[in-house]
C-alpha cells in the first residue's frame, strides 16, 4: 500500500514537472517581433506666414477699422423685492464711440431706469465712469458721456438710405460678455418693426448675422467698416438667443436723434395730438363706420395739433374687452394722400417730418369724407401716443 502511495506522488510531480517545462506559453521576445520602420517622420507644415483670400483680407479689414470705437456698456442699479429687500440688478450691452469728446451712443434697453452708475470698457480693457446726457425710448436710443480721451476712436457713420437686400453687413458687440465678438450676414430685408416700447422704427434693417444678448446698441456695419446701423433687437420665439432674425435702427434716424439733443437738449417727435384706435372691419362694422379700416380718434389732446385743426374725439363711453374707449371720433384714412390703416402707418409718415411741418389728413366723419391741414406738434410736450 504504501509503495502505491509512493508510485502515485512520484507520477503526480512528474507530470507537473513536464507540463510547465515542455507545455508553458510562448512568450514573443523583441528579436522575435518583425522589423519596424524607423525612418523619420516627414509632416506637411503650413507657410509661417498664411495666405488669406479676399473675403477673409476683407472681414479683418472691417474688424480692424471698427474695433476701437465698439465699447462694453454695463448699467447697475438697485430694485426692490416683495419684503423691500435690495435686490441688485445690471443690464449690459454694447456702444460705439462717435467723437473725441467721449460721446456714446447706445441702445437706451441697455440703460436700467434709476440707474445708480454707468461703465464703460474701452476696446483696450480701460474701465471709465460714464453719465447719461440723453435718451430717446420711443427710438431706443441713448447718448453717453465719458471723460475724453486723446486716443478715442471714434466710428465712421455712413448712410443708411439706399441699403439693399444682400448687401454684406458685419455686427461688433459683447454677446454674453464675450466682447470684441464679431459676426457677419447679409441684409435680409428692410422694414418697419415695432422697438422694445411699441413704438414703430421705421425702414429698420433686418439681418441674419447672429445677434445675441449683449449685442444691443453696437453698430451693423458695412464692408467699408462704417456705420449704417444700431444692432438693437432680436425674434428669438421666446428663446432669448439668435434665430437669425435680428434688427438694427438705421444710422439715419440715429443722426436726426442726435441732431434734436444737439439742438432742443431732447428729441421732438412730431405729434398730431391724439389717443388712436386701429380700426378693422369687424370694428367697423360693429361701430357702423363708413370704412373698413382707418385709425379711430379715441379723444384729442387739448391745445394739440389735431385738435386746433378741428379734429374730434369721441363722446360716448364704451369698452373694448377690459379697456375703456370713446366711440362717435372722427375715422382718420390717409394722411399725406397715403392710406392709413394702424396707428403705426401714422407713425411712420410723421417721422419723414419734423415738428412745425404741416399735413394733410383725410378722415370720415359719419359718412362725410373731409381734410384738414394739420401742423404737427412736439409729443415731448403732450402725452398723446401719435
Amino acid at each position: 500500500m504504501k509503495f502505491r502511495h509512493l508510485v502515485l506522488i512520484v507520477l503526480l510531480v512528474g507530470g507537473f514537472w513536464y507540463f510547465t517545462s515542455h507545455r508553458a506559453p510562448h512568450i514573443p521576445l523583441a528579436a522575435d517581433m518583425p522589423a519596424v520602420d524607423r525612418s523619420p517622420l516627414e509632416l506637411t507644415e503650413a507657410h509661417a506666414q498664411p495666405a488669406y483670400d479676399a473675403e477673409e483680407l476683407a472681414n479683418i479689414a472691417v474688424y480692424k477699422k471698427a474695433l476701437g470705437s465698439v465699447v462694453n456698456v454695463t448699467s447697475s442699479a438697485v430694485a426692490y423685492d416683495f419684503f423691500y429687500g435690495a435686490v441688485p440688478q445690471q443690464g449690459q450691452g454694447t456702444g460705439f464711440i462717435l467723437d473725441k469728446s467721449g460721446r456714446i451712443l447706445t441702445n437706451n434697453h441697455v440703460i436700467l431706469p434709476n440707474s445708480r452708475q454707468i461703465e464703460v470698457t474701452l476696446s483696450d480693457k480701460r474701465k471709465v465712469k460714464a453719465r447719461l446726457i440723453g435718451s430717446d425710448p420711443s427710438h431706443d436710443l441713448a447718448l453717453l458721456q465719458i471723460e475724453a480721451a486723446d486716443d478715442l476712436v471714434p466710428a465712421t457713420l455712413s448712410d443708411s438710405k439706399g441699403l439693399v437686400v444682400g448687401q454684406k453687413v458685419y455686427a461688433i458687440g459683447n454677446p454674453f460678455g464675450l466682447n470684441g465678438t464679431m459676426t457677419t450676414g447679409i441684409i435680409s430685408s428692410i422694414r418697419s418693426v415695432r422697438g422694445p416700447q411699441g413704438a414703430p422704427i421705421e425702414d429698420a434693417i433686418q439681418t441674419d448675422a447672429a445677434i445675441n444678448p449683449g449685442n444691443s446698441g453696437g453698430p451693423l456695419l458695412n464692408s467699408r467698416g462704417e456705420v449704417i446701423g444700431i444692432t438693437s433687437m432680436i425674434a428669438s420665439n421666446g428663446a432669448d438667443q439668435n434665430s437669425g432674425i435680428g434688427f438694427a435702427i438705421p444710422i439715419n434716424t440715429a443722426k436726426a436723434v442726435l441732431e434734436d439733443f444737439a439742438k432742443y437738449g431732447h428729441v421732438r417727435r412730431p405729434s398730431l395730438g391724439i389717443a388712436p384706435l386701429a380700426i378693422g372691419p369687424d370694428l367697423a362694422e360693429q361701430m357702423g363706420l363708413a370704412a373698413d379700416s382707418g385709425v379711430l380718434i379715441l379723444k384729442t389732446v387739448p391745445g394739440g395739433a389735431a385738435d386746433k385743426a378741428g379734429l374730434r374725439g369721441g363722446r360716448e363711453r364704451a369698452y373694448l374687452g377690459n379697456t375703456e374707449i370713446y366711440l362717435g371720433g372722427d375715422l382718420i384714412v390717409g394722411l399725406d394722400d397715403q392710406p392709413v390703416s394702424s396707428p403705426q402707418d401714422l407713425a411712420e409718415i410723421m417721422n419723414r417730418h419734423e415738428v412745425g411741418d404741416w399735413v394733410v389728413v383725410t378722415y370720415l366723419r359719419g359718412q362725410r369724407r373731409l381734410t384738414a391741414k394739420v401742423v404737427l406738434g412736439d409729443a415731448s410736450g403732450s402725452q398723446s401716443l401719435n
